[in-house]
């Protein structure tokens, strides 16, 4: 991103709790969210972090700490503070009292960039669900100029003008969220209907899971050039996080009847807020529903392995933890301790989705494990039964046909389902091996 476009510039504060069994996670946690930072167009200028016992109820940080951080974001002019971790609402207050510059924590701004990537309906009411659910319980303090209580009677007359505020404001809240849940519940309705639609078909569901600009998009992007051959079909592709937060589902004509249904999920990330997860549930169950998952990672990425233990937690949260996997090691090409691409290891492929050859293999595995339930099978179909011939060719892997004196022989490759569906017409009564 060039410095121009950056619109304000921050100090980046963390703290490390010893003893919690997550010693060193600082160091990957800070870039991360520098990186975060530049994701909604804000300058990283400095980062200050603590390793403490435990985190200060009142001020996150050490109160000698806090002055260190006033005194580096007043000495390089920087706009606000950006804290790595969720500020309770008795926190962020207190800090902006000390540090007076706006404070915002990790929560916050991840809220704030996915409210600015929303594109569709769907999207854009997660995200307001989300980020009313994280402000409901922040609202104390936030009108503290105005008077807490007056001397009038009654059931809100007793009231001051900042207590009449609060109690106003969580009204409107919770009034809105009710409005949202009943939105979000008629959308995941058509997002269900549409989802049975597509299982109905019977083509095999594939999602792409995984860390967010780990290649999911690129990926994507590359099976569409391929064999669907649309333009307008491809996904917003750019290097950043969240880049994308619309599921989108394609489907992959491969030839012969072995499509699939690729769905682009939105991309995990170390501490992604509870009330997102929540709230993108309905988005995310295109994961829970797949046959196959196809999980992308950023190999050149040094912190790769914890990002795979974030993508398995979060997955197992959502229920998709038993679902087959491919582990797809993206971005060969940038280096890292990775083999020679491309490359299949049982499960894992080692590719570069930029590279043709990388994508035919990681097409085949795919084909590999989605049709690996379907048989060979020769069928005799009579001449009178013409449309279970149309059937079985636009359903199956036709291999060959042939006209013999009783009817139509045709050698396919096909479910089981279909095979017992169709198991009267089984040449031999028995598949062929």
């Amino acid at each position: 991103m060039k410095q121009e476009e950056y619109t304000e510039r921050a100090v980046l504060a963390g703290v490390e709790v010893m003893g919690d069994g997550k010693e060193g996670d600082l160091d990957r946690s800070m870039e991360e969210l520098g990186n975060l930072a530049k994701a909604c167009f804000i300058e990283p200028v400095a980062v200050v972090t603590q390793r403490m016992e435990s985190v200060h109820k009142g001020l996150y940080m050490g109160k000698g700490k806090v002055q260190e951080l006033k005194d580096v974001a007043e000495r390089l002019d920087a706009d606000l503070i950006l804290f790595d971790n969720s500020l309770t609402p008795s926190q962020l207050r207190n800090l902006q009292e000390e540090l007076g510059k706006p404070v915002m924590d990790r929560t916050t701004l991840i809220l704030d960039i996915f409210d600015s990537r929303a594109r569709t309906r769907e999207a854009k009411l997660q995200v307001e669900t989300a980020r009313l659910q994280y402000l409901l319980p922040r609202l104390v303090g936030m009108h503290e100029a105005l008077t807490r209580q007056g001397g009038t009677s009654g059931s809100m007359s007793s009231r001051g003008a900042g207590e009449k505020k609060l109690e106003l404001d969580r009204r409107k809240i919770e009034h809105r969220l009710t409005e949202l849940k009943k939105e979000l519940e008629q959308v995941a309705g058509e997002r269900r209907v549409q989802r049975k639609r597509r299982q109905e078909s019977g083509i095999p569901m594939v999602a792409l899971v995984g860390y967010t600009n780990a290649g999911k998009s690129t990926i994507m992007n590359r099976m569409v050039e391929a064999y669907v051959k649309d333009e307008e079909k491809k996904v917003l592709e750019k290097d950043m996080l969240f880049a994308t937060l619309d599921t989108s589902v394609r489907r992959i004509n491969t030839g012969n009847n072995r499509d699939f249904l690729l769905s682009d999920t939105v991309g995990f990330i170390h501490k992604l807020p509870h009330d997102l997860v929540k709230a993108f549930r309905s988005t995310l169950e295109e994961a829970c529903r797949a046959d196959l998952l196809l999980q992308v990672v950023d190999c050149s990425d040094p912190f790769y392995q914890e990002q795979m233990k974030t993508t398995a937690q979060t997955l197992t949260e959502l229920g998709a933890g038993d679902i087959p996997m491919l582990t797809v090691y993206n971005k060969a090409d940038l280096g890292g301790d990775i083999p020679d691409y491309p490359k299949r290891i049982g499960d894992r492929l080692y590719i570069c989705a930029k590279q043709e050859a990388s994508l035919l293999m990681l097409t085949e595995a795919v084909l590999e494990k989605v049709y690996s339930d379907f048989e060979m099978c020769r069928f005799l179909i009579p001449y009178d039964k013409g449309n279970i011939v149309s059937y079985l060719r636009e359903n199956t892997q036709l291999l060959s046909q042939d006209y013999r004196e009783e009817g139509t022989e045709l050698v396919v490759k096909c479910h089981r389902a279909d095979k017992n569906k169709f198991s009267e017409y089984v040449y031999g009564k028995r598949a062929v091996k």
